[in-house]
């Protein structure tokens, strides 16, 4: 699959790359490991998915625009400020008087661990009142791609109905690309499994996990993801650090690729999943082949998990095709450190050791 061009998105409004449509909140990281009771201060940084993914996007030299709504506060200058510093287009972010920006707390431990800690302050935030009415979906759909993920349907009624309208057929859609990023505690109710499976199913290309279709659909395997999934024209399953594998019918008939993951010293477990989603939309927008988007979600990706916030400056595009080229043998003996990103010459010609911090 290779991105929808402008023409398929209404020649009046100004064209992008990528659109996103989500919420962003400002994120509060402890200053030091321990229980969100114990931890003394934090450091103030951004996150959410969709605006992860256009903040990567963009760094990564595409046009890209965050459509979103945010409090008229201090927390909402703030994000309009810091995710249009990555060179996001956020003149499509609507101000709210009467809701507040969301926000929230974590712990400095790994998502995975029982000891790990979230405290979201968003019920009631100015996202969750994002609607059909006051949105401009011509301006949302005036990119060769539209990202969506599964965590706005579940802020509210109005923000599903917007999804739904966002993801339904239309003549001259977007590629539509959806992220199912399971996230149980915004659930408002018990048919969230059903829902994401419908808005999934009504996309031209799915990310999901396939540690979160075993939780949401009792699915396993990636055999049975695709089984549960036959509509996408291209499905992504992400085996964690095992690897990825895509389903695709480009052609008119399926084709299976699996590209293992390259060996990552983790620094922290967070935003890989919407850095692997940037990276293969990137190669997609790109003509890549199969296989190299795949690989430059999984380059993307370890960018991710080698520095400590949610967002991290992706390789130069250079480079990452270098390393994106090797062969079968010396991709399967990568090995990415921190400070890969920069370390061009020990990532390309030394791929069966680690990549040094300069």
């Amino acid at each position: 699959m290779t991105a929808t061009g402008p023409g398929n998105a209404l020649d009046a409004v100004d064209v992008v790359d990528v659109v996103t449509l989500g919420e962003s909140m400002v994120t509060f990281l402890p200053s030091s490991p321990g229980r969100l009771a114990d931890v003394p201060s934090f450091d103030r940084a951004i996150g959410g998915a969709e605006s992860n993914v256009a903040c990567t996007l963009a760094a990564a030299g595409h046009s890209v625009r965050w459509v979103s709504r945010v409090g008229a506060d201090g927390f909402g200058d703030h994000l309009v400020e810091a995710i249009g510093a990555y060179g996001v287009d956020v003149t499509a972010v609507r101000r709210d008087p009467a809701r507040p920006t969301g926000i929230y707390f974590r712990t400095a431990g790994d998502r995975s661990t029982d000891a790990h800690e979230v405290a979201y302050y968003r019920a009631g935030s100015a996202a969750s009142a994002m609607a059909v009415a006051n949105t401009d979906l011509d301006v949302v759909r005036a990119g060769r791609v539209l990202h969506l993920s599964g965590i706005t349907p579940m802020l509210s009624d109005d923000c599903l109905d917007l999804v739904r309208a966002l993801t339904a057929p239309r003549a001259r859609r977007p590629l539509v690309s959806f992220d199912v990023n399971h996230r149980p505690t915004v659930w408002r109710e018990a048919d969230g499994p059903r829902v994401l499976l419908e808005l999934a199913r009504r996309a031209d290309l799915v990310f999901v996990g396939e540690d979160e279709a075993q939780e949401v659909w009792g699915l396993t395997g990636a055999d049975a993801v695709r089984a549960a999934f036959p509509d996408p024209e291209v499905l992504v399953v992400k085996q964690g650090g095992h690897g990825a594998t895509v389903f695709d019918k480009e052609s008119g008939t399926e084709h299976v690729t699996f590209v293992p993951a390259p060996r990552v010293d983790v620094v922290a477990a967070v935003g890989a999943g919407d850095a692997f989603a940037a990276g293969f939309l990137s190669a997609t927008l790109r003509g890549l082949p199969v296989r190299d988007r795949l690989r430059h979600g999984h380059l993307m990706a370890a960018a991710a998990l080698t520095v400590p916030g949610d967002l991290a400056a992706p390789p130069a595009r250079d480079h990452a095709d270098r390393l994106a080229a090797l062969d079968d043998d010396a991709w399967g003996t990568l090995r990415l450190g921190p400070g890969w990103t920069q370390a061009v010459d020990q990532a390309v010609h030394r791929a069966d050791e680690e990549v040094p911090a300069p």
